[in-house]
């Protein structure tokens, strides 16, 4: 069983932290959220049918995510309009070497990024339910059924 487990977790792991960082907006807090749904799914529901990991494993993940959007805009609503209300992680390392190079951008590069933003701006003026179809949908390749048993599947979290 635990072999179906960890084949099922690498299976959905990248798009999982495609949908997540997509949804926080930062890679480091991405990979926690997708590593404690993994962690949720193994102890609570590891004993399930593998069926129903994929459904299980989504609702945990967004439920997760949801989680840490809420946290975060508590920590802004309390600390933001103090100064230095915003705590600088220290592993964000220095601002100054965040600043891009002299290098010259690629067209192809600056296409996928304008893209990519786009892309974006559109899926967060979409309400969070319709954000999950996409992300299943499209990000992790789901089919009509898939993405609809993700929501009828029994609570996770």
């Amino acid at each position: 069983m635990a072999g179906t487990l960890d084949r099922f977790l690498a299976g959905v792991e990248r798009g999982a932290f495609r949908i997540a960082q997509m949804a926080l907006r930062d890679r480091d807090e991405a990979l926690d959220a997708v590593q404690d749904a993994m962690l949720h799914l193994a102890r609570s529901y590891a004993a399930r049918p593998s069926g129903e990991w994929r459904p299980l494993f989504y609702r945990i993940l967004y439920n997760g995510i949801r989680d840490r959007q809420r946290r975060r805009s508590v920590r802004a609503r309390l600390f933001g309009p103090f100064p230095g209300g915003h705590e600088r992680d220290e592993s964000e390392g220095d601002p100054l070497e965040r600043i891009p190079g002299a290098a010259p951008i690629r067209r192809g590069q600056l296409m996928n990024d304008e893209a990519m933003q786009r892309l974006e701006t559109a899926l967060a003026a979409l309400p969070a339910r319709q954000q999950e179809a996409f992300a299943l949908r499209c990000l992790e390749g789901l089919d009509v059924a898939e993405t609809a048993a993700r929501w009828v599947a029994p609570k996770a979290a």
